[in-house]
């Protein structure tokens, strides 16, 4: 165990050794005073104890302490002792007015990932709640995953649970994040891309979810410094030439909007600001303009007391300067999902030069630049900082939602792509009939909006419409429609494509998730047809209670567990019998390949037919609820005698009769089903089939053969040619028809044409 028991005197003398130079904090560019170039343990403590003057020395002391011991003798890649990584990220927090817990954990954070630390003595030394943030920021060691993104995805997941059990553990992660990204050059160059990468796909998408949008666009434009130097350098550049020749006109608008404020009784602090380089390169790329043609790289925020007077100065500005249509938006009324609330109009000002503004509260500027962190958690005492961030932020619910989706990926991957998704910090905002506000990503359609109003919505939707008028599910939102979505309880799932189609992570975790459980059903649908119909044959009675105290034996959790498994081909349904019966004894039965054999023999006229079989399984086409597909070479229609073969995983393959591929099958009775057409005449449905067509070489004779099909309702799914000679040409032809009757006409009319030789079908 690490000692930090040690005079106060001991402790400063300690301190002298570890020199740290704290680099420039988040505040730093809204013009606040940097920190003194060297800090020390009493400089940290009097840090915290200028906005809370309640701290607790004594524990930031001993944190300290620990901490620099822990660390020992390990240094950077930059050669500095490893210990100013924790105490620049305690810092970072201090400029975020944080509290003692949270500043505590910021210096033990890497304890027990790069020490021999343990969370039990952390726990010992400092209490279970800084035990638990310490823990929630620690990577999992030895994952045994094969992919970086794998172990990615896991990490992600692991910090994500952790922060919704208490979102300091976001905050330190962040300014973690930050304080490695400021001291990126000396990483390995390919070690570097690979962080500056993560950085700009989560951490600072993640930030400005959080509304913390001044370390969002720190975090963006150190990736971007070095993802892209080049770039950087030419945007930077052009971005100080621009505001040396324009230092004057800034001035002069800053001038004119606080004297036109104040003429008119409104009291507001008036600034300029200009677009950092990320934003400003991002949006030539995205709307592939120069820039010159950019004409927002400056703002002008306006702060102010009260609401009302955001709206009073808004009068104001409007009715001095001609206003630009489109550029209006109002988040006081309606805030963005990160807490974010201001009014942003751009009007033609001083020097015919569009100017963009946003008026704002002094509140709302302190939580449009810190977020989440702008709630002061030390001050109330009341509750536990999640509690009381569920009760004031918005952003929080979407940090819940964000969490959700962990228990609808199926791998690690998927789970990445969902939170990458849904980081995306672009919106629109539309309503439901009832006026409610639902915000979506950009680019965002129909299918999106459905899922976000709920699952079962989404689930049963079958079409929309968008301001009153009808259109497909697939359109893309605009800010401001009204959307109503149309539903159908028939639709239980919604079609797999949907995947595809959906913007959201939400959308398209639910679309597979309703995919996978279509599928799960179908297979548990025929393992239960399967089981039943053994039992029926074996005269002995079946019941779901007494397959239940049969689990164990099996090995499945439920009885939809066991008939899935049974349709899957994964389990015999004789296993289940004998599970339930254990003198069961199973009797093997001759197959149809051997009846059709014994029939030849004996000179039948034809083989015993498995559809009249009173336990046969009804067959009503790919579109059934059960997993059902035909023959791969020639395929089965109504009309014909047909045989179900079990594919593990794949379901039933409905097979003709007389289909020399059952051959393959002899010697695995247990594949074998009684299987019978269930065709529904009110709803016709097409079959699938094949023939073989010898074709006359000469002008339109293919033209003939397709013509004779489509006359005749067939419709032609696949052709393939193959020459047998200089005088014929050897035709495939997949076909869809609706029974044996169709196909056989279409046979026949295709005989009675002279450019055809030959004509049969193929059985696969």
């Amino acid at each position: 165990m690490v000692n930090w028991r040690r005079t106060t005197s001991q402790m400063q003398a300690a301190t002298e050794s570890v020199a740290v130079a704290p680099s420039s904090p988040v505040s730093a560019r809204a013009g606040k005073p940097p920190r003194p170039r060297m800090m020390r343990q009493y400089d940290l403590v009097e840090r915290v104890r200028s906005y809370n003057p309640g701290t607790n020395e004594d524990l930031l002391n001993r944190a300290y302490v620990y901490a620099m011991k822990a660390h020992g003798a390990q240094t950077r890649a930059s050669g500095d002792p490893y210990f100013s990584h924790p105490l620049e990220v305690a810092a970072i927090l201090t400029d975020l007015k944080l509290d003692d817990a949270t500043i505590v954990a910021a210096l033990l954070h890497d304890t027990i990932e790069d020490t021999e630390a343990t969370r039990s003595e952390i726990d010992h030394i400092f209490g279970p709640e800084i035990g638990a943030l310490v823990e929630g920021l620690t990577k999992l060691k030895r994952l045994e995953l094969v992919s970086r993104e794998a172990k990615q995805a896991e990490n992600l997941r692991k910090l994500l649970l952790a922060i919704a059990d208490d979102v300091r553990v976001l905050l330190i992660k962040l300014a973690d994040r930050l304080h490695n990204m400021r001291t990126l050059e000396f990483v390995p160059p390919a070690s570097r891309r690979r962080i500056a990468e993560e950085t700009l796909d989560i951490y600072a998408p993640l930030a400005g979810r959080m509304g913390m949008q001044e370390m969002r666009e720190e975090l963006e434009d150190l990736s971007f410094r070095t993802l892209d130097p080049e770039a950087y350098a030419v945007v930077t550049q052009r971005l100080d030439s621009l505001a040396e020749r324009n230092r004057n006109l800034i001035s002069e608008i800053e001038s004119q909007l606080s004297k036109n404020l104040q003429k008119n009784g409104v009291n507001a602090h008036v600034y300029g600001r200009r677009k950092q380089p990320f934003s400003i390169w991002t949006k030539m790329e995205r709307k592939s303009v120069g820039f010159e043609q950019l004409s927002d790289i400056f703002g002008f925020r306006v702060v102010m007391k009260d609401v009302e007077s955001c709206y009073r100065a808004l009068g104001v500005v409007h009715t001095t300067w001609p206003v630009v249509p489109g550029r209006f938006k109002d988040y006081i009324s309606t805030p963005k999902q990160n807490d974010y609330r201001s009014i942003h109009t751009t009007v033609i000002g001083p020097g015919n030069q569009r100017v963009e503004l946003q008026l704002r509260t002094e509140d709302m500027d302190q939580i449009a630049e810190f977020g989440i962190a702008a709630h002061a958690f030390y001050k109330d005492g009341v509750g536990s900082p999640t509690e009381l961030l569920k009760r004031e932020s918005n952003a929080f619910a979407w940090l819940r939602h964000t969490i959700g989706i962990l228990s609808e990926s199926a791998n690690p991957e998927e789970f990445l792509e969902h939170t990458k998704l849904e980081l995306f910090h672009d919106q629109v905002f539309c309503f439901t009939p009832k006026g409610k506000l639902i915000a979506l990503p950009r680019q965002a359609n129909v299918i999106d909006f459905a899922y976000a109003v709920h699952t079962d919505v989404g689930n049963s939707a079958v079409g929309c419409k968008i301001n009153g008028k009808f259109a497909p599910l697939s359109s893309e939102l605009q800010n401001g429609d009204e959307v109503e979505v149309l539903t159908s309880e028939a639709q239980s799932a919604p079609p797999s494509a949907w995947e595809s189609l959906a913007v959201t992570g939400k959308a398209r975790a639910a679309i597979r998730r309703a995919t996978r459980t279509a599928v799960r059903d179908q297979y548990a649908g025929l393992g239960r047809r399967i089981v039943e119909r053994l039992f029926v044959r074996a005269k002995i009675e079946y019941a779901d209670d007494k397959l239940r105290g049969a689990l164990p034996r099996l090995a499945r959790g439920s009885v939809e567990d066991v008939m899935a498994a049974v349709g899957r081909g994964e389990m015999k349904a004789s296993d289940v019998a004998r599970a339930m019966y254990p003198d069961y004894k199973e009797e093997r039965v001759a197959r149809y390949g051997a009846k059709k054999s014994l029939a030849v023999k004996l000179k039948l006229k034809s083989p015993p037919d498995p559809s009249r079989s009173p336990s046969a399984i009804p067959v009503r086409g790919i579109n059934s609820d059960l997993p059902v597909k035909f023959a791969p070479n020639g395929g089965a229609v109504p009309g014909d005698r047909i045989v179900g073969i079990v594919s593990p995983g794949e379901g039933i393959t409905i097979y003709p009769i007389q289909s020399p591929a059952l051959k393959d099958f002899e010697e695995e009775p247990e594949r074998w089903l009684d299987v019978r057409w269930d065709v529904d005449e009110s709803t016709p449905q097409r079959f699938p089939a094949r023939i073989l067509v010898d074709n006359v070489n000469e002008p339109g004779s293919l033209a003939q053969v397709a013509t004779v099909i489509a006359e005749h309702d067939g419709n032609i799914d696949n052709i393939s040619m193959f020459r047998r000679s200089p005088d014929f040409t050897e035709l495939t032809i997949d076909l869809e028809v609706y029974d044996l009757k169709h196909l056989s006409a279409i046979i026949a009319q295709l005989r009675a044409k002279a450019v055809v030789a030959r004509v049969e079908r193929v059985n696969g």
